[in-house]
């Protein structure tokens, strides 16, 4: 649809022109995110504060353009791509760690601080902040939050919904608007804050973020456990809950997933393994040593070869190789279909034994690895997508593979949200009194249609015409 060169020029009178360009060079860069595929902009803008993003939303309703939203890019399903055009609002400027508070154990922030980076300051506190995205050294806190973002540890500490406290919030209409509170409890009103988490940009932009942190750790300990077949390796995670003991991280990788590492890095995995669980446990030092030697002998009771990362470089050796899986994964074909299934933790190797069968009916290339501590497994297929006869393929194995999740009392996404990809599926686990329902809260937010268009609901009508 395009944006009027007076509309372009309002924009620069916002942000600055340094911050607004519509150049075919930097539209490029913001054209796609990880899910893949090729959106453009027709201009990309870089506010500083809250009142800046109030402006350019009052601006895309009296002139019909759209808004998307971007941290870094860094989303699996297509959220922060403008698959309708207008302006991406890029919040890397707004990259500031407000305060953390160590009598409280909270912290402020802006949406563009790096995951990573806010970890870092917090423990140098001797706080703790439990979300960790294997896309932490990169993505952000803001896009954690629109995403509702989990990672690894979230067997025992939870996904970054349960870490929100409050959130200041640009509305698609142009009002700033402060949810949530500022203390441990707090029951006013609807709770706002938690319908924002991981609406993945379209109900609002988020400018502000209260978030709730603990203490950090006395110790941690990381076990490797190479088993023969994934079946008894998925097997052990549920006996290991059964006994009582809650892992701060319970990781599983494939065959597939162990073997592309290895070729990737170039370091020392299990040669043999069929599987591999990567698991850590925290606490006290005495509580450690008593769990680490706990999980070794039930690990071994299933046959499993264990190892117990001798120091924190070691441990870090191994958190290595277990996020680099899914950039490794690109050695065996240029395209990647990545799905974040979730299913009840004692069903994961029934999930796994038809992800096999489904590797030997398609002859497609299939990955598992995942947070198999809460059920939740990337499911990867690779291929090369301009053969049509091996994309019919992989659309047809993650059909199967999500009616199969659904019937087994899973969900379709655990932290990646719907954004463009997963959106053709939804009905399979939303029933349409709950899908209408969630339509008519996206109008009541933005009646104009103007933030993130067709993310969640792709048959959203278009605006009206250009600006």
């Amino acid at each position: 649809m395009g944006l009027s060169e007076s509309t372009f020029r309002r924009l620069q009178a916002i942000v600055g022109k340094a911050h607004c360009s519509r150049s075919p060079e930097e539209c490029a860069c913001y054209a796609y995110d990880a899910a893949g595929g090729r959106f453009f902009p027709d201009a990309v803008v870089h506010p500083e504060r809250a009142g800046e993003i109030s402006e350019i939303l009052t601006l895309a309703n009296s002139k019909a353009f759209y808004v998307i939203p971007r941290g870094s890019g860094s989303g699996m399903t297509g959220g922060a791509v403008p698959v309708r055009g207008g302006v991406v609002l890029a919040t890397s400027r707004m990259n500031r760690i407000l305060g953390i508070d160590p009598e409280n154990l909270m912290a402020h922030a802006e949406p563009g601080v790096i995951t990573a980076k806010f970890h870092a300051a917090v423990e140098e506190k001797g706080l703790f902040y439990p979300p960790d995205p294997s896309s932490s050294d990169f993505s952000t806190l803001g896009g954690n939050v629109a995403e509702c973002a989990g990672g690894p540890r979230a067997v025992k500490y939870g996904v970054t919904r349960d870490y929100v406290l409050g959130l200041e919030t640009v509305l698609p209409t142009g009002e700033i608007i402060r949810t949530g509170v500022q203390t441990a409890k707090g029951v006013v009103g609807y709770d706002l804050t938690r319908l924002l988490v991981g609406s993945e940009g379209t109900l609002g932009i988020i400018t502000r973020m209260t978030l709730k942190l603990l203490p950090l750790p006395e110790s941690v300990v990381t076990l490797a456990a190479a088993f023969e077949d994934p079946e008894t390796a998925t097997e052990t995670v549920s006996v290991i809950i059964q006994h009582g003991i809650l892992p701060r991280t319970l990781e599983f990788m494939d065959k597939a997933s162990i073997e592309c590492v290895r070729r990737y890095l170039k370091i020392a995995l299990p040669e043999k393994a069929g599987a591999l669980l990567l698991i850590e446990a925290d606490g006290d030092a005495d509580e450690t040593a008593k769990v680490r030697e706990k999980l070794a002998a039930l690990c071994r009771a299933k046959g499993a070869h264990v190892q117990t990362a001798p120091t924190p470089e070691a441990a870090q050796a191994l958190w290595k190789a277990r996020k680099a899986v899914s950039p490794a994964l690109f050695q065996y074909a240029p395209h990647k279909i990545n799905e974040d299934i979730v299913v009840p933790r004692n069903r994961i190797p029934q999930m796994i034994r038809r992800i096999e069968s489904l590797k030997e009916k398609t002859g497609l290339f299939m990955a598992s690895f995942g947070h198999a501590g809460d059920g939740n497994i990337h499911f990867n297929i690779m291929l090369d997508k301009t053969d049509p006869g091996a994309l019919k393929k992989a659309e047809e194995a993650v059909a199967e593979i999500f009616d199969y999740t659904v019937a087994l009392g899973g969900t379709l996404s655990g932290e990646h949200g719907v954004g463009i990809t997963k959106a053709p599926y939804l009905t399979k686990e939303i029933d349409p009194a709950a899908l209408a329902l969630m339509k008519r809260i996206k109008e009541t937010f933005d009646p104009n249609g103007v933030l993130n268009p067709g993310k969640i609901f792709p048959t959203q009508p278009a605006l009206p015409g250009p600006a």
